[in-house]
């Protein structure tokens, strides 16, 4: 037993010698010249968007940080349940987004030294106020917290029979606790404060929560074995430490929080909305025309004679079909490493090519065989009769479908929200943690997509008129 333990303590002394040894993290950053940083600007004060630009106390250690390497900064915005997994697969560089360094965070990525320390407290409907005094008070209560956070772990750990509510953003379970959907939200004490004081119908309470086990302060994460890399970051993050620089940053996000709630109007943010819709547009053309021809490919493939061809075009359809479109996006994300909006334009485009390929199989086998028979028996190809009689007959029977995926593409392209593309989804999340607002957004944003759906399905139709007159 003792030799046993004896050699595995050696083996693992000398692995970690060796990840040590072939430690380039540091040197990797500033040969590249950019350090890039994966956030989710939905935390106020920490992280958070005025006019479309990432801002608050995350935001300005992650410059200063930087500026000590001697390399720009680039920020990237993600879901907060996607932070980790963004840097195992090497998207970003760090974490910096109000991240505790739990034990089961650290089996899997490095932390920096603790930056700052916050309380954990509970947001609460000011009409509550006397219901409610620490986490004990929320016994078999419905309890929010965001997905992926040591919030929503203290929930599930401390407040016995909880009806634990886990979304990945803070706007949409403030949402559903002004709702009253939920009877408290679990949160940082700075960004429950921060949302407090912007909505005047919540109060923020003392969590109480036993912190013993949970990590220790707010820390930055960094891939596993980048030791180098850590070392430096320290040095920034004892600088800030000693000139208490966290405090001035705070006071700069306060600042900022400010601006975005002067005027919380939609008009005020339609330029969040216009981009989003940019975005939104171009992943649906996209879509819609490699669609079209990677659905005609495999539809013809699979009506072909081609034993192999027949066989990979039919398990193509049948993967694609029984698979998600958001595991797909992600995968093509982290798991191939393809830059963000490419992902999501190649992810919709390959998802809507497997239902495509099935209507234009299905209207081809609709066509009368006589239509075949007579083509060829006036001379014509097998490649000219369906060029020239199968596929406009067959597109006149298939129209509506297809006009039916074009639609459903423009609704489902919010997928990839989740991946960090600024569509319209993801642009409304920004308004939302920007204004405090959460219901204006999503009613903005439903009228944005009946616009852009109603006016395609007029256009549809007017094709579709004039294909029948043909």
């Amino acid at each position: 037993m003792l030799i046993t333990l004896t050699t595995a303590i050696s083996i693992s002394q000398t692995q970690n010698v060796q990840a040590a040894a072939n430690d380039n993290s540091l040197a990797a950053i500033k040969k590249k010249g950019t350090i890039v940083m994966g956030t989710s600007p939905d935390y106020p004060p920490y992280e958070f968007l005025v006019n479309n630009k990432p801002v608050g106390m995350d935001i300005a250690i992650g410059k200063q940080i930087a500026k000590d390497l001697g390399v720009k900064l680039v920020v990237k915005q993600m879901d907060f349940d996607a932070l980790l997994v963004g840097l195992e697969t090497h998207k970003i560089d760090m974490v910096l987004s109000a991240m505790s360094p739990t034990p089961e965070r650290k089996q899997s990525v490095d932390f920096s030294e603790p930056y700052y320390f916050s309380g954990q407290s509970i947001i609460i409907n000011k009409a509550d106020k006397e219901i409610y005094k620490n986490y004990k008070s929320f016994y078999n209560k419905k309890v929010g917290a965001q997905t992926g956070s040591l919030q929503y772990d203290l929930v599930k750990k401390q407040i016995k029979g909880a009806k634990l509510t886990g979304l990945t953003k803070v706007t949409d379970l403030i949402i559903a606790l002004k709702t009253h959907k939920i009877d408290g939200l679990v949160a940082e004490s700075a960004v429950a404060t921060a949302y407090v004081k912007n909505n005047p119908d919540l109060v923020v309470i003392n969590g109480g929560f036993d912190l013993t086990d949970t990590g220790d302060g707010t820390a930055i994460a960094f891939a596993k074995n980048s030791t180098s890399l850590v070392t430096a970051v320290n040095k920034t993050i004892t600088k800030i430490k000693q000139q208490k620089l966290t405090t001035k940053y705070l006071a700069d996000a306060g600042k900022s929080l400010k601006v975005n709630v002067a005027d919380t109007s939609m008009w005020s943010y339609r330029s969040y909305f216009i981009k989003g819709i940019g975005y939104t547009l171009l992943i649906s053309l996209v879509g819609v025309v490699l669609g079209v021809l990677l659905g005609t490919l495999l539809a013809l493939c699979r009506l072909g004679s081609i034993a192999p061809l027949k066989w990979l075009a039919t398990g193509y359809v049948e993967f694609i079909r029984g698979t998600p479109l958001m595991i797909q996006v992600m995968f093509l994300y982290f798991g191939l490493n393809i830059p963000a909006l490419t992902a999501g334009m190649v992810g919709v485009a390959m998802n809507s090519g497997a239902y495509v390929a099935e209507y234009i199989r299905g209207g081809i086998d609709s066509v009368a065989k006589g239509q075949t028979e007579a083509a060829r028996s006036l001379g014509l190809s097998s490649k000219d009769t369906l060029r020239y009689v199968i596929m406009p007959q067959a597109l006149k029977i298939i129209w509506p479908s297809l006009g039916n995926e074009f639609i459903s593409l423009i609704k489902e392209s919010s997928i990839v929200s989740v991946i960090g593309v600024t569509d319209i989804i993801y642009q409304l999340r920004l308004v939302q943690a920007a204004t405090y607002k959460g219901i204006a957004p999503y009613a903005v944003a439903m009228v944005i997509y009946f616009v852009l759906v109603f006016g395609l399905t007029r256009l549809l139709n007017f094709a579709e008129r004039k294909m029948q007159h043909a």
